[in-house]
């Protein structure tokens, strides 16, 4: 399994990530557990 850095960002009602070595990967949340969720399946 390849492992990519995931930025993960608070924008004031809710999370934000975005994977830099995918362009195109990004993925929003309510919290934390969320948005490493839909990140994680963003990336697969």
């Amino acid at each position: 399994m390849k492992e990519y850095l995931v930025i993960f960002e608070w924008a004031g009602s809710n999370y934000s990530a975005y994977v830099p070595d995918l362009p195109g990967c990004i993925s929003t949340g309510k919290n934390l557990e969320e948005i490493e969720r839909n990140i994680q399946e963003a990336i697969e």
